[in-house]
């Protein structure tokens, strides 16, 4: 329970006191008239002695009395048996009236008087509660809402007691004395009292009355003289008072003398009023119509007691369960309940008002007056009641003393001497009380009752448990059952009140008690007295679980008031407990908030949701937090607290709920309702709205125009739009291009200022910075609505909110505009009162209808058009919410009617959190957000703004096919643009020519339709013909890197202007899907901007199948150099392309037609083609494969001069009747795009090799043999393929490259694919390197070796035995070094592919030579050999070794042998005469 003011000694002490009944004048009323009271509420607020008093008991013990209060009433004859309506609406009204405090400090309470420690035990399956358990204790004890006190429960419970109607079974509610009041003015004073002693005696003993009741028939008569001190003369009320001590004695009688004040002496005077306390209460008792029920919007006959209508309810209603949310059909009442004055009657709880009349309480009394009465009380106690009640005792103690010593089968006899035994029928005023029994006022069994009654109200506890204790026995003996409980009750009190407790509070006796007036005797005011006595005793011994059981017993369906009132302080109980149990508390909270709402008592049942909400939120218990919100929402609603009620209405809609979409519907209206209830005409500023979730994190904002979709044969340029996702990877690969074209622009530098351009802004970009807009551009603000409930909402003029701050006005602006520099325009007043929009600073867009359905998540996409420089700040957006309809029955007209006022308008702002900081150590130990800048631009002025159009563009291309399509940029703004340029992540994709090659093509598409995309010149090819070259500069093809500068006439583009650019295009080399990223650069002519530059994006997506495969390698010829036409130089080189064609029939292709064959490099050149020999192309068909064999010679010695080193020569050999301009765009373009720079990368990895190993003499001989081998020849075949598309044959063209690096190593032009490493295993031990040797094979092809000779010879042996034959031996150096040869004839060969051959020769002459070679020096040695006889020889025995000059023998190694040299040597047959015959063999 929760705690109160008094102890409960106190609070058992107060609720039975002696009572003392009053009797006044007519003359004396009006004495105490003059105060505005009457004779018995004057006495009230004096009742409580200050002293103790003493009584002796029957064993002449004193017994002290302490802190004794008497009761003090006037006597009403009216029969007040049972608790009427009137006295119920009292005790609403007593509740009604006593609010909590807010903000009282004393009330509330905190966490430190709970034990927050608990075990294990109590946990139980709940640890996902109390894992937030002290958090939520603390809460709950920090509320404003919960309060320690609960003062309304202790109001209704005094009031209750002192409203206990007097009862057969007991007397403590009856009347010990009476007080006769007769004033001093009276004529005959002694007359008057004379009267009133014989009205007493009548009311008593005549039997008319049954109110009230007196306690013993020998009632205590006090006599009081009234005496006005502003009226009556002192002395004679001094003379009446002597006679009266006459007559009655000086213990029966007093004078009391009063009103001692004057208004006009004591006017500024200020007397304590301490009776407003009391008749407040009194009033309340007294008042039949109360002003409750037009705040508690209930009729008089609604309140508690309406028994009938609750009674009748069936159990299964909406109202029956306090968890029950009402159905949908209710959802409309709030409606009605509109209509209720919800102001307060501010004087129904008005102490001044209440108290009955004009004026304040005791305006004649003065602090003596005071001092007078208080001095009366005591002595009418001392000398007066407590002497009368000491007496009683003695003689009813005499009469049980008596009693004991008779046995118990004598008792009858002693009953019938006591005046008569039972009387065995049913009582006719009080049916059903004691089921058969009613004792006559004279029976023992009452004698014993009112001993103990008597002994428990002057606090012998100890004789008054022993008295209650015997009677308990007496009265079940008798199966008086009534009387019985009384007895129980009291005995209980009586042993917990007892001083040393020498027994313990026997709360079994309660238990019984309870039972038997709830169950058997039907009186629940009874069992309500005996469980509030009872908690607060449980309550005091710490038994708070015992407590709470008891209070929830209590309740029931017959007062929702008091099942309430018991419900919250079984609440208090589990809250209070050693381990606090929070979710009873919350949960009995809720029961007693649902019966206070029944009981009409709104405040406390707000209070009490309130109270409970505290412990159910952010807990997971969704539906219970639904209920709660919404009844706390329509309580406030009904109590005029629209605020709170629109906060509650909007918790509900906001959680993720799991109502059904009927209950959410209702929500949605009922909330609508509230809402517009709030806002009514005041429209000053837009309120939040709590729907539909926005997420703020999602906001994306994108500046400019959106893309312009494809117009015809135009495709537009992709750039960047709100449909694309943002991808982390693709934003690096722009802002790395974005660099490389902002180097390009200054001269290789990129600024310290540089930024990267970002044209839409999300959660995932860098947004630290304010992000730059253009005037007269448009921004998009896409935001992201979520409908969290289950039906659908209807938003309209959705538009964006927002605050514009003006860079400057000019002097003349300021006078024709609102705003001044500095000053900040917002739209705000516009969007509230609906006037005309601000146009002429932003341009804001308005969405008409915006429906969201049923739990849908919807992106909205709102424009502005800002016309100014300055700061733009997005603040919310703002729109209009309905609930929308959702496919159900069509409301009646009416219905509709209401559905379309239920449109409330309002804001929600767009409050973007930043990312977490983590760079400083503050930052990393505190929880520390940055600034997101993305709502907030800085408009600058107006920039240039350009469109790109592709027209032809392919989709899908042939790997190395070239194809021609066309750009047309335009200037779509009102600024010139200039330095345009494109960087992309292909270079080698696309180009868009040279100045100085470039071909003349075409203007437009359609009138160079079927023209190829080469330069092409007709030939006739002939036999034997040599390959025509040209000298092009690398600086021709000056944009090599990834950076074009884009051929612009004038390099500028006016406003309005276009202009249209050819493209050409190369299919990549690997097959797939590429995608290729073009990013397009240009500035405005103006400079010092913010805005330095703009960019536009395309991506395209280019599907490449295979085409042909080229292999191509290259071998020294062995043709002796005076045997090959216009090489004087050394000997040419071989060259073998075989080309396959590996493309699949999908693309349609039927056959290739190889028509060129080109080659381009600084030293080497095709000279020309050995096979095919004849003038036809060569055609290939699917999988079919040509082996092409060419002649390349070096280049003439007079190109190879310093001044064009840096020159190419570029040879075409074509093999049809059409030559192809190879040194042209664009297949010069795709050459340098292509190859190049894989060559200058070779290039700068062997300077550095070289230059890194320069001491090495091994690394120089290896660098050099290298050298000796290095061809540097670039192939390129250019091929046509016949397609048919539709019916229709399209040619289509393309080159592939391939670069010979090396002679004897393949290259191919499909890039190889990378294989799978494997394994290594781990190396524990570091090896030993071996020594550097350069390889044999290398040094073995310094030297290139040649014989000639005649393939047959004939000699006659018969005439001549020795056949001698001139063999030449040529010599040549491959490399740029000088060599030592060494050339040895004696036969010393053993391998057995010599020993096949006959090998009976010998070279005659001198048989060993030592020689030095110059570099690329031939020299020629005439040898001679000598056969024996007829045969086949291999002449191919000489052994060369070589070396570099000046290097030691080490590197001296025998070349390898070409292949055998075969002789074949004839024997003429020589005639007889002379002549020869013929051969021999």
């Amino acid at each position: 329970m929760a705690q109160c003011v008094q102890s409960v000694q106190e609070f058992v002490q107060d609720t039975f006191v002696p009572m003392v009944a009053v009797l006044c004048s007519e003359e004396a009323e009006r004495v105490t008239r003059k105060n505005n009271l009457n004779f018995a509420e004057l006495l009230r607020p004096f009742c409580r002695l200050t002293s103790d008093g003493h009584i002796r008991d029957p064993n002449n013990q004193v017994q002290v009395v302490k802190n004794l209060r008497i009761c003090v009433n006037n006597v009403v004859t009216s029969p007040n048996t049972a608790f009427s309506p009137a006295q119920r609406r009292v005790l609403n009204e007593v509740v009604l009236s006593c609010q909590p405090q807010e903000g009282a400090a004393t009330n509330v309470i905190t966490a430190v008087d709970c034990d927050l420690n608990f075990s294990d035990h109590s946990l139980k399956a709940s640890a996902p509660w109390y894992s937030a358990w002290k958090e939520t204790l603390s809460e709950v004890s920090t509320s404003k809402h919960y309060t320690a006190t609960t003062p309304w429960f202790e109001a209704y419970r005094e009031t209750f007691l002192q409203s206990m109607p007097a009862s057969e079974h007991e007397f403590l509610n009856n009347y010990l004395a009476c007080l006769l009041v007769v004033s001093s003015t009276e004529t005959v004073p002694v007359e008057q009292f004379l009267k009133l002693s014989q009205e007493q005696h009548r009311i008593q003993h005549s039997g008319d009355y049954t109110n009230p009741k007196w306690f013993i028939p020998n009632t205590l008569k006090y006599y009081v003289l009234l005496h006005d001190m502003s009226e009556g003369e002192e002395q004679r009320a001094d003379s009446v008072y002597e006679d009266m001590k006459q007559r009655y004695g000086h213990q029966g009688c007093y004078l009391l003398k009063m009103n001692s004040r004057t208004f006009s002496a004591e006017e500024d005077e200020q007397i304590p009023d301490p009776w407003s306390q009391y008749l407040h209460r009194n009033h309340l008792q007294n008042q039949e119509v109360l002003d409750a029920a037009v705040e508690n919007n209930i009729s008089a006959t609604e309140g508690d007691t309406h028994h009938s209508t609750e009674k009748d309810e069936p159990a299964n209603s909406p109202e029956s369960h306090p968890l029950q949310l009402d159905a949908a059909s209710s959802s409309g009442s709030l409606h009605t309940l509109s209509d209720v004055n919800p102001e307060l009657k501010k004087g129904a709880r008005d102490p001044e008002s209440l108290a009955g009349g004009a004026g304040s309480h005791g305006a004649c009394l003065t602090l003596n007056d005071h001092d007078h009465i208080r001095q009366f009380i005591q002595e009418f106690t001392f000398r007066g009641l407590l002497p009368h009640i000491e007496k009683n005792i003695r003689q009813l103690n005499d009469q049980l003393v008596s009693r004991k010593g008779l046995s118990r089968s004598l008792f009858t006899a002693t009953k019938k001497w006591f005046g008569g035994g039972k009387v065995p029928e049913k009582g006719i005023s009080e049916p059903k009380s004691t089921f058969g029994l009613l004792y006559p006022p004279e029976a023992p069994e009452l004698q014993i009752r009112k001993m103990a009654d008597l002994c428990f109200l002057v606090q012998h506890y100890e004789l008054a448990y022993s008295c209650y204790h015997t009677a308990k026995k007496d009265f079940l003996s008798d199966q008086a059952m009534l009387y019985a409980a009384g007895a129980l009750e009291m005995a209980a009190v009586s042993a917990f009140l007892q001083a040393g407790a020498p027994r313990p509070y026997p709360a079994h006796y309660m238990d019984t008690a309870i039972q038997t007036y709830r169950d058997v005797c039907k009186n629940m005011v009874l069992a309500e007295r005996c469980v509030l006595l009872s908690a607060e005793i449980l309550k005091s011994q710490v038994k708070y679980s015992d407590a709470a059981t008891l209070l929830i017993k209590m309740t029931s369906e017959d007062s929702d008031l008091r099942s309430a009132l018991l419900l919250e302080q079984a609440a208090h109980c589990f809250i209070n407990m050693r381990n606090p149990m929070v979710r009873k508390f919350a949960f009995h909270m809720i029961l007693a908030g649902h019966r206070f709402s029944k009981a009409g008592q709104k405040r406390h049942a707000l209070r009490c949701y309130c109270q409970a909400m505290q412990v159910y939120k952010e807990r997971g218990w969704s539906l219970a937090e639904d209920h709660i919100n919404f009844t706390i929402g329509r309580q406030s609603f009904t109590l005029g607290q629209l605020e709170n009620a629109v906060t509650a209405f909007r918790q509900i809609l906001t959680n993720d709920s799991r109502q059904t979409a009927t209950q959410q519907g209702a929500f949605l209206r009922e909330y609508l309702y509230v809402y517009k209830s709030v806002v009514g005409g005041n429209e000053d500023s837009l309120p939040q709205l709590p729907l539909p979730c926005i997420h703020s994190s999602a906001t994306r904002v994108y500046f400019g125009h959106e893309r312009r979709l494809a117009e015809g044969e135009k495709q537009a340029a992709t750039h960047v739009s709100l449909d694309q996702e943002y991808d982390q990877d693709l934003a690096v690969m722009w802002c790395h291009l974005e660099e490389q074209l902002v180097a390009a622009a200054n001269r290789g530098i990129v600024p310290a200022t540089f930024h990267p351009t970002q044209c839409c802004l999300n959660s995932q970009t860098d947004n630290l910075r304010f992000p730059l807009a253009v005037a007269e551009e448009p921004i998009i603000v896409e935001v992201m609505f979520r409908n969290p409930l289950k039906v659908p909402l209807a938003l309209s003029n959705l538009s964006l909110l927002w605050r514009f701050t003006a860079e400057g006005a000019t002097p003349s602006e300021e006078k024709t505009t609102d705003e001044s520099a500095g000053e900040a325009v917002t739209n705000e007043e516009t969007l509230t009162e609906g006037t005309t929009q601000k146009d002429d600073v932003v341009t804001t867009e308005i969405i008409l209808e915006f429906l969201l359905g049923p739990e849908e998540t919807k992106v909205a996409r709102l424009r502005l058009l800002p016309h100014r420089t300055g700061q733009l700040n997005i603040v919310g957006v703002v729109y209009n919410l309905a609930a929308a309809s959702s496919g159900e029955p069509a409301p009646s007209a009416e219905g509709q009617q209401a559905l379309e006022l239920m449109v409330v308008r309002g804001r929600q702002d767009l409050k973007i959190q930043g990312p977490r900081l983590n760079q400083t150590k503050e930052d990393k130990m505190l929880v520390r957000y940055g600034q997101d800048r993305r709502l907030d631009p800085i408009i600058t002025p107006p920039m240039p703004l350009m469109e790109i159009f592709f027209l032809q563009f392919p989709t899908a291309l042939l790997c190395g096919e070239i194809r021609k399509a066309y750009v047309e940029f335009c200037n779509i703004s009102s600024v010139a643009l200039c330095g345009l340029r494109v960087a992309s992540t292909h270079p080698d994709f696309f180009t868009f020519g040279s100045q100085t090659t470039t071909p003349l093509t075409p203007v437009s598409p359609t009138s160079g339709e079927n023209c190829s995309a080469y330069k092409t010149t007709a030939t006739t090819r002939e036999p034997g013909s040599v390959a025509s070259e040209t000298l092009v500069s690398a600086k021709d093809f000056s944009q090599l890197s990834g950076v074009m500068e884009i051929p612009i006439e004038g390099s500028t583009l006016q406003p309005g202007e276009s202009t249209l650019l050819p493209l050409w295009l190369r299919g990549p080399d690997q097959e797939g899907v590429h995608e290729i990223n073009f990013l397009f650069y240009y500035e405005g002519t103006k400079k010092g901007i913010k805005i330095s530059h703009r960019v536009l994006r395309h991506s395209v997506f280019i599907c490449a199948s295979r085409s042909l495969s080229v292999q191509a390698s290259a071998c020294r010829s062995s043709v002796p150099p005076h045997h090959s036409v216009d090489d004087k130089g050394s000997g040419g080189t071989l060259v073998f392309v075989d080309v396959e064609n590996i493309n699949t029939s999908e693309a349609g292709v039927r056959e290739f037609h190889i028509i060129q064959v080109s080659s381009s490099s600084k030293h080497w050149r095709l000279h020309k083609c050995i096979n095919p020999a004849n003038d036809k192309d060569c055609k290939l068909g699917s999988r079919e494969r040509a082996k092409l064999c060419f002649r390349a010679t070096r280049c003439k010695p007079h190109q190879a001069t310093s001044a064009a080193v840096e020159k190419y020569t570029f040879a075409d050999l074509n093999l049809g009747n059409e030559r192809i301009i190879s040194s042209s765009t664009p297949c010069g373009d795709f050459f340098f795009r292509g190859c190049r720079p894989s060559e200058s990368k070779r290039v700068e990895v062997t300077s550095s090799r070289m230059s890194s190993s320069s001491k090495s003499p091994v690394s120089d001989i290896s660098s050099i043999i290298r050298k000796c081998n290095e061809l540097d020849l670039n192939i390129i075949v250019i091929w046509k393929a016949y397609v048919v598309e539709d019916n229709k044959q399209l040619i289509l063209e393309g080159q592939l490259h391939v670069a010979l690096q090396t002679i004897g190593k393949e290259a191919s032009s499909l890039t190889p694919k990378e294989e799978a490493q494997e394994m290594v295993l781990l190396k524990f031990k570091a090896e030993v390197p071996a020594p550097v040797a350069p390889p044999s094979a290398e040094l073995s092809q310094l030297i290139k070796t040649n014989l000639h000779y005649p393939e047959t010879y004939t000699h006659p042996f018969a005439l001549e035995s020795l056949c001698v034959v001139p063999v030449t031996l040529t010599l040549s150096n491959c490399s740029s070094a000088p060599v030592d040869v060494l050339i040895d004839l004696r036969h010393k060969s053993s391998s057995p592919e010599s020993l096949e051959v006959h090998s009976s020769f010998t070279w005659v002459g001198q048989t060993q030579y030592k020689l030095q070679l110059k570099p690329q020096e031939v020299l020629c040695l005439t040898l001679r050999a000598c056969f024996l006889q007829a045969g086949v020889y291999n002449l191919n025995t000489p052994r060369v070794f070589a070396k570099l000059a000046e290097q030691g023998a080490m590197c001296e190694t025998s070349q390898q042998a070409a292949s055998p040299a075969l002789i074949i040597i004839n024997s003429a047959r020589v005639e007889p005469q002379g002549g020869v015959l013929g051969l021999l063999d």
